[in-house]
């Protein structure tokens, strides 16, 4: 948790003094009662890596403009990414106009917060133990995969969670467990 960065100050003895201060009173005759963080003041934005490309490159070519013509550009479907995140909800309209009037490009971790793309996989429930015998090396998760050969689709295992089959509901991951294996919420992406 970040440190707070205003404080109400009450008196200790009367309780009727008191003052706003950002940063803890060195006067002994005040208690210091915390009011909110940086962040709660001005909450960061959190996006995908893809996300953030195409709101970088939305900022780029229209930063001159308003958010709701901006956002117009959104609904007609030019930025696949922020369309799901801004184009779908008007209560996602404050969010939206906020980070375009505040975003800055030389420091966009200010109003931004990368976070990993979450996907459903398939997995063994216990990992595996190395096997020399098959070329398995390392030991870890087997992953459900998903293959094609002369128009035959295959399923199978693969150490490899970035070859994996990835899903975007639990309901459609789940179909594919069986008693071996249980249905997980992963990053899709390695950092």
């Amino acid at each position: 948790m970040t440190e707070p960065v205003a404080y109400w100050h009450v008196a200790n003895k009367n309780k009727k003094e008191n003052y706003l201060e950002f940063g803890i009173s060195d006067n002994k005759n005040f208690t210091s009662i915390p009011l909110y963080t940086k962040e709660q003041l001005h909450p960061r934005v959190k996006m995908t890596k893809a996300e953030f490309e195409e709101f970088k490159q939305l900022y780029s070519e229209n930063y001159f403009k308003r958010a709701f013509f901006v956002l117009e550009k959104i609904e007609k479907g030019e930025f696949g990414g922020l369309y799901g995140k801004f184009g779908v909800f008007i209560k996602d309209l404050p969010i939206f106009a906020n980070l375009w009037v505040n975003y800055e490009p030389e420091h966009p971790e200010e109003s931004i917060e990368i976070v990993p793309d979450m996907k459903w996989f398939v997995r063994s429930k216990e990992q595996y133990q190395p096997d020399m015998d098959q070329g398995i090396s390392e030991s870890g998760y087997l992953y459900l995969t998903q293959g094609n050969i002369y128009s035959i689709e295959y399923y199978e295992t693969t150490p490899f969670k970035d070859d994996a089959q990835q899903f975007d509901t639990k309901e459609e991951a789940e179909i594919w467990t069986n008693p071996l294996t249980e249905a997980v919420k992963l990053p899709a992406e390695e950092e």
